[in-house]
């Protein structure tokens, strides 16, 4: 038996069949390299083989009506790979945006809370006779770098099928029983809780006022609940959509080095730019910047007693991008300036200190208030807290294979929520980087015309570089200002 962590069960608390809370993985692939050919009951036995060697695939959860804590995952005796596997075919002619149709209606599914929270979806029928794995796993499973690890551990470097390790097919999450449970529950509600809460609030009581602080200098992260209105921050139906984008890795390092900045700073810039031409062309673009929510991994942060481990092991920075700024070298150096003045800030806040909060996250109360606050619409009613998530996840820089295919593009997928409907990932594979956006349709029908505009924003950015490079641009000009702000 092993509880979940307030943040990891929160993820359940705040799922409602418009909110769903659902991470995945879009993985296109070629299946000509799989050994022996590809077919579907081959694949599915590979997985089912290798399954046996991720624990955190087998396990699923359990709770009762005596258990005050959160819930406990249990190792399901019962699994069968047939519940979690399936195929379904692309509809023709079997392009991009057929595929990215198909699986907006995937990841828009509620997942059955009785089994493991997972499956794997195999999307036939794609152009050039290519595949897709589309891998959905509950947000109480996993955090962005959770799900990078697990598609580490399902890739290789070849086609070949890897040996499971042994120590793993034999770890289990075991078994609980109620009286177990809920006697853990109780001591951990009424004893362990009390005594978190008050080393917790000495912690707590500087935050406010030093963020008031910075945000009065103007040298930190913007206040929650103080970024702009736009089309992204109302409330959700239960639709999603989907809209996906290649960019050669290469030219993005080249923008970086030139500009003495980030390739997360080079991301931002080219999200801000992407959002500012896209709200722009509508008529909605507002005068003051747009706020994006980072994720930050705390993987490698030391754990204090007031929080219990878990899976999801990650907290936000609040960065200003770029988006009141019409010139693309501006912006990146624009967007070096916040995410510095943002990173700084997070730095002297508590790495663990919302894992910690989260701990005292009320089941039962949150999830009727997350109920009400949907069906209400309450999320049109206030300023929003932020208006886009924004990950960027680092992969391998080698070719990779998945069940023995051949990976091609690999689109992570983040949950929306009423009020911040739009989660853009971007991850690096492979030379490429690989820009995925998910919304709902009801907020933005036309979200093809926005991933469009990261590649227009790089285009940008390269032309700026290489007319540096051929002395169309003084001593004194943007590129060495964005070097000397490093």
């Amino acid at each position: 038996m092993q509880r979940l962590s307030g943040l990891d069960a929160s993820f359940l608390y705040l799922e409602t069949p418009s909110q769903v809370m659902n991470v995945a993985a879009i993985v296109e692939v070629d299946p000509s390299t799989i050994p022996g050919g590809y077919t579907f009951n081959s694949l599915r036995l590979e997985m089912e083989r290798r399954v046996r060697g991720l624990p955190m695939l087998r396990r699923r959860l359990a709770d009762s009506l005596t258990n005050v804590d959160h819930p406990v995952w249990v190792e399901d005796e019962d699994f069968d790979i047939e519940r979690h596997v399936h195929r379904v075919a692309v509809p023709a002619p079997g392009g991009i945006e057929e595929m990215a149709a198909l699986c907006g209606h995937l990841v828009a599914q509620v997942m059955d809370r009785k089994k493991p929270l997972w499956d794997l979806w195999v999307l036939e029928g794609l152009s050039e006779g290519a595949i897709a794995l589309v891998l959905r796993m509950h947000h109480a499973c996993v955090d962005g770098a959770t799900v990078a690890e697990i598609l580490g551990e399902l890739a290789t470097s070849t086609p070949e099928p890897p040996a499971l390790d042994a120590a793993r097919v034999k770890e289990s999450a075991g078994g609980a029983s109620r009286p177990g449970m809920a006697f853990g529950g109780a001591v951990n509600f009424f004893v362990q809780r009390p005594i978190a809460a008050m080393k917790l609030i000495p912690k707590t009581l500087p935050v406010p006022f030093e963020w008031f602080k910075r945000v009065r200098s103007g040298d930190g992260m913007p206040a929650p609940f103080l970024a702009p209105r736009t089309r992204f921050n109302g409330p959700l139906t239960p639709r999603r959509n989907l809209a996906f984008a290649q960019l050669p890795l290469g030219d993005v390092k080249r923008v970086k080095d030139h500009f003495g900045v980030k390739v997360n700073d080079v991301v931002l810039a080219m999200a801000g730019g992407a959002l500012r031409e896209y709200l722009q062309a509508r008529g909605e673009l507002p005068e003051e910047p747009l706020v994006g929510l980072v994720p930050v991994s705390v993987r490698g942060v030391t754990e204090d007693d007031l929080i219990e481990t878990g899976t999801n092991k990650v907290t936000g920075m609040f960065t200003r991008l770029p988006t009141s700024v019409a010139d693309p070298v501006e912006r990146i150096r624009l967007a070096g300036k916040y995410a510095r003045q943002a990173k700084g800030h997070h730095q002297g806040i508590d790495a663990n200190l919302l894992r910690a909060y989260a701990e005292f996250a009320p089941g039962n109360t949150l999830g009727a208030l997350m109920r009400l606050y949907s069906d209400r619409r309450l999320s049109g009613l206030h300023p929003p807290i932020f208006n886009a998530v924004i990950s960027n996840v680092a992969g391998p820089d080698y070719p990779m294979y998945l069940l023995g295919a051949r990976v091609k593009a690999v689109y992570p997928m983040g949950p929306i929520f009423h009020g911040l409907g739009l989660n853009i990932t971007v991850m690096s594979v492979d030379g490429e980087l690989n820009v995925g956006l998910l919304s709902c349709p009801d907020l933005s029908p036309d979200l093809w015309d926005l991933v469009r505009g990261f590649g227009t924003q790089l285009e940008e950015l390269v032309a700026a570089v290489e007319a540096d490079a051929n002395g169309d641009s003084s001593d004194d000009g943007p590129s060495d200002t964005g070097r000397q702000s490093e």
